[in-house]
């Protein structure tokens, strides 16, 4: 699995994560739509603001770097904004709420033996 963190800090920023915030379904639906998702998360800070998402290969990747620049040219292309600063990498772990509970319980039994 590999990964894909969007900053969104600076200029505009905050202003950008209202119209996020605003369009929350379109941006469900677009996000949804990319091959090989695993997960996505979009969040506020106090600067502006992030996305992270998780897929299953490097086209997925691509794929919501693409949809994240798409959304910016349809709903803000008069905002003006400082550059999306993005990192990827290859994830190392991924924990769902679930998994914790498996594993949790995994271990108390184990314990109890």
């Amino acid at each position: 699995m590999l990964v894909v963190i969007r900053t969104y800090y600076g200029k505009g920023a905050k202003k950008l994560f209202g119209l996020l915030e605003h369009h929350q379904a379109e941006v469900q639906s677009l996000m949804c739509a990319v091959n090989g998702l695993v997960s996505y998360t979009l969040a506020r800070d106090r600067r502006g603001g992030f996305s992270v998402t998780v897929c299953r290969h490097k086209r997925g990747i691509n794929q919501s770097v693409k949809a994240a620049r798409g959304f910016i040219a349809k709903y803000a292309p008069a905002m003006s904004l400082a550059a999306m600063q993005i990192s990827e990498g290859k994830v190392i772990t991924h924990i769902k709420n679930h998994d914790a509970g498996r594993a949790r319980h995994s271990l108390e039994r184990a314990i109890q033996f």
